[in-house]
């Protein structure tokens, strides 16, 4: 009999907007191999799965689709609580690539919170129908953080993703701080 070799688990959030394809990326990674159940207390569906990469078990859940972390309905307090309190490895913003404006918020949220964050683009097959070009390079710069172009419906992008959270440990990441003017820096500072 051959003894299955230990591998290494890391925990990996999935979030994002409504609609930003997030239930689709986890199910291209995970193969549809889910385990639903609900969130302790309400009835919000829960979506566990898993994959194995580089010789690590990666344990991937889907959070609820949010527009803000703010904690005003139940969807928001599972997801930030899951991120402040489970505190997984990498949390893989998904982001709908044709509307990044509108969920960029989100991304700035969850990287203010200190996780480690890698923004997936979504939905890039579309972007490439419209012949939009997006410098995933120059955003990594800006936001301090790994970025990658998928298309959870045809696949694309899938195993750059997967790489990039199996190596989220050796990206330099840069210190982000956002400035919100003086007025507001002062007021915090009391």
């Amino acid at each position: 009999m051959k003894l299955k070799e230990k591998t290494e688990i890391k925990k990996v959030a999935l979030a994002g907007n409504p609609n930003s394809g997030k239930s689709t990326i986890f199910n291209a990674l995970t193969g549809g191999h889910a385990h639903v159940g609900n969130w302790p207390g309400v009835t919000v569906e829960r979506k566990d799965g898993e994959f194995e990469y580089k010789g690590k078990t990666f344990i991937v859940t889907d959070l609820p689709g949010t527009y803000s972390l703010t904690s005003y309905s139940i969807d928001e307090r599972i997801a930030r609580d899951f991120i402040v309190k489970e505190r997984p490895d990498v949390v893989v913003s998904i982001i709908d690539s044709t509307n990044i404006k509108r969920n960029l918020y989100h991304t700035i949220s969850l990287i203010e919170l200190g996780a480690n964050v890698i923004i997936d683009l979504n939905m890039a097959d579309i972007l490439e129908q419209k012949k939009i070009k997006i410098d995933t390079k120059k955003m990594e710069e800006l936001l301090g953080v790994p970025v990658v172009l998928t298309s959870g419906t045809k696949g694309f992008g899938l195993d750059e993703l997967k790489n990039k959270i199996a190596d989220y440990e050796d990206y330099k990441r840069m210190p982000f701080k956002v400035e919100y003017g003086d007025d507001i820096e002062k007021s915090i500072k009391n």
